[in-house]
């Protein structure tokens, strides 16, 4: 392998957490991720444009389940003993998350006993580890009183034993919008530095929060950014009133071209893309008369930035749980992979792909790939384009974890 700092992605999904990586200056070993639709897009762009992964011999360079993995390679995982830096990436989150029904008994939570034995048989020298803000609460509500999760993978990480040297780990829930990201999005990050490295230095898990904390506002000032972004911010040369044109992979639906950039968050995402082009995975929701006539009504009369649902629903006749008008003067919500949740600002519609990628800090040149949504059953099963956004990381709060870890191993 190349003499550079190391990781291995687990749960990867489209890439956002790598993606944040490599332009921080890490290289990829591989990634686990099961969706075959997840791993085409971060095999478009990480492993067929950037060239970001080391991947080894043994492993299919394809979609993989963890517990395949474990099973399979369970020599070749131990062998990689002493050559692994760091291991990111956190369980699928549905089963935790409060935006859904929290069950105890979902079975991706046990998935958290695979990610114990993936790193029991590495031992990377440090763990990043992140997942929804449900992740740190009990299920109070299930006939089963479960313990909280990040208690008990805390406990597993802590523990040493026979021929596992245990990890010094700390956790904490942190806001991405307080980094840049034009998203109020509130996740659990847990560092774990293993106990040999500590003994022999001064380094601690927590200094990588202190340290994340006291470097944003150098890292974002360098790239012309303030530390809140708002919904404008983002997307306001995205709008449909640019101009309506054919969207390139998707026949019957429109889309649009780039307006002229509005804000020093657009020109950091942009990049080269210029006015006129059109913009990847921008297709338009090709909603009804009806539809329309209700989003015009909410827009007109429906509070900004606050959750119409209950009773409410019945002054706008809304059928659905509950939905959300953007205020474009402030942070999103939390963008999830559920599209219809929200309605865009200004214009009658719900976002695009590349309107949640920008507000998930995706750069514009990162293409998505397969299909751009699923339903019924299939929602448990596929990671459609949508659902590979709402899943991911900001690489731009990933890029700033990525330097503080470095800054952490003295490299």
């Amino acid at each position: 392998m190349e003499n550079k700092i190391t990781y291995i992605d687990l749960f990867a999904g489209c890439g956002g957490l790598s993606l944040g990586l490599h332009q921080s200056g890490w290289k990829g070993i591989f990634a686990i991720e099961k969706s075959p639709l997840a791993f085409l897009t971060l095999k478009h762009n990480l492993i067929d444009k950037l060239n970001h992964f080391q991947w080894p011999d043994w492993l299919e360079q394809s979609e993989h389940d963890i517990n395949t993995v474990l099973k399979k390679h369970k020599h070749n995982l131990k062998n990689l003993q002493g050559q692994v830096e760091l291991v990111v990436g956190g369980p699928p989150c549905q089963g935790f998350s409060t935006a859904g029904r929290r069950e105890e008994g979902d079975q991706r939570n046990k998935l958290i006993k695979s990610y114990i034995k993936f790193i029991r048989l590495v031992q990377p020298k440090m763990i990043f580890f992140e997942n929804v803000k449900g992740f740190t609460q009990r299920f109070e509500k299930n006939s089963i009183k479960g313990i909280r999760y990040s208690e008990y993978v805390q406990k597993s990480l802590r523990l040493s034993g026979k021929n596992f040297i245990g990890y010094n780990v700390y956790g904490k829930l942190i806001n991405f919008a307080e980094f840049g990201i034009p998203q109020k999005r509130t996740r659990f990050i847990l560092v774990g530095i293993r106990k040999d490295l500590i003994s022999t230095t001064v380094i601690k898990p927590k200094y990588f929060f202190d340290n994340l904390e006291k470097n944003k506002f150098d890292f974002l000032n360098s790239r012309g950014l303030k530390t809140t972004q708002n919904i404008n911010d983002a997307i306001s040369d995205l709008l449909q009133s640019n101009g309506e044109v054919s969207c390139p992979d998707s026949k019957g639906f429109l889309s649009t071209t780039y307006n002229s950039t509005m804000s020093d968050y657009q020109r950091l995402l942009r990049d080269d893309k210029k006015k006129g082009e059109i913009p990847d995975s921008h297709r338009f929701a090709n909603h009804s008369e009806d539809t329309i006539k209700l989003f015009n009504n909410l827009l007109k009369n429906a509070p900004i930035g606050k959750r119409i649902d209950g009773d409410e629903r019945k002054k706008y006749n809304l059928k659905k749980r509950g939905i959300i008008v953007f205020d474009k003067d402030k942070p999103s919500p939390t963008i999830t992979s559920h599209p219809d949740d929200y309605i865009h600002y200004s214009e009658p519609r719900i976002l695009t792909v590349r309107e949640s990628a920008r507000i998930q800090s995706f750069p514009d040149w990162f293409e998505f790939k397969a299909k751009y949504t699923t339903g019924g059953k299939l929602r448990k099963i596929e990671v459609p384009r949508y659902t590979q956004v709402g899943n991911a990381i900001p690489p731009l709060f990933g890029e700033q974890a990525g330097l503080v870890l470095k800054d952490l191993l003295n490299v």
